[in-house]
């Protein structure tokens, strides 16, 4: 009788290849988190975190890489996992509370008939957006006093943040982003984005990886000529033609100098006077690719 000799698992290059660029994906998303928790003090010891739970990619990259961040942080902080269900039809109420059970994660799952009151107030073909954030924002702020979080974690990413900048420059006049942390126009909540440096891309190929048990936004995802998605194309296109070029947008918006833009609340125009201006002098500073030829004409402009 012979006796059978397991084979060592054998991975094929292709497959050996999708695991290390799973594992690098992972890493950098783990590092951008908790890069983004340290730079904005998002969570501290004894903090709990309400981690809103859309059923969305975002959402679910961000429960999961802050459940494994807890595991290593150097503070101690508790995570449950909220869903708001604004009982859109359809909805697959059951999903969530399967997955969470599942893996053991804390959760509450709150009822909430948003979407009767978006439908009956928005006129049909009109975004719904605006109003429906605005409803949930102000029942997941109950929720969080009900359920004693400290901390509420949103999933929007860095491509959130700044199509929120071109939208509000091109359609609201001001220079406005999402920011990583907030605290509640009432001063009793903070808001924590802990996605903030990372790309949408990135979380979508998380998403795939993990096989999230994702759930559409049935109330506004149709809506296929919203400004947002408008924005998100431009940006697209922007870096596919000119690489880098997001990344530099994204970089500009933690190096602001305000006494180089136009917001007098923020600078004091009308007491400016001699000496040194921290902002700096723009004829000292380095010239863009491409525009040397200006660059003399430019700083004579700015004298």
């Amino acid at each position: 009788m012979q006796t059978s000799v397991a084979r060592p698992l054998v991975f094929s290059p292709r497959e050996r290849r999708r695991v290390h660029e799973s594992n690098k994906l992972d890493k950098r998303l783990a590092r951008q988190v908790g890069q983004a928790i340290a730079d904005f003090a998002m969570i501290g010891e004894g903090d709990r975190v309400m981690v809103c739970l859309s059923g969305g990619k975002d959402s679910h990259a961000l429960l999961d890489i802050l459940l494994l961040l807890r595991e290593r942080a150097p503070v101690n902080f508790d995570i449950v996992a909220v869903n708001l269900d604004q009982k859109q039809p359809g909805f697959p109420a059951h999903v969530l509370p399967d997955y969470l059970r599942a893996r053991g994660i804390p959760f509450h799952i709150e009822e909430e008939d948003t979407y009767s009151i978006v439908k009956r107030v928005i006129p049909e073909g009109k975004t719904t957006c605006s109003l429906c954030s605005r409803l949930r924002r102000g029942v997941l702020y109950r929720v969080a006093s009900e359920l004693g979080a400290t901390r509420i974690a949103l999933g929007h990413h860095r491509d959130d943040i700044l199509e929120t900048l071109f939208l509000n420059m091109f359609y609201n006049g001001k220079l406005k982003a999402m920011p990583p942390k907030l605290r509640s126009d009432d001063g009793r909540h903070v808001v924590i984005r802990p996605l903030a440096y990372v790309r949408e891309a990135d979380l979508a190929r998380y998403a795939e990886e993990r096989q999230f048990p994702i759930i559409p936004c049935d109330l506004c995802g149709s809506q296929e000529n919203l400004k947002r998605k408008e924005v998100k194309a431009l940006l697209r296109e922007w870096e596919k033609r000119h690489p880098g070029r997001v990344e530099s947008i994204f970089t500009s918006l933690a190096n602001a100098a305000p006494s180089h833009l136009m917001d007098r609340r923020w600078f004091d125009f009308a007491g400016l006077t001699g000496g040194p201006d921290e902002g700096g002098d723009i004829a000292f500073d380095s010239a863009p690719c491409g525009a040397a030829e200006r660059f003399a004409g430019d700083a004579a402009d700015d004298a």
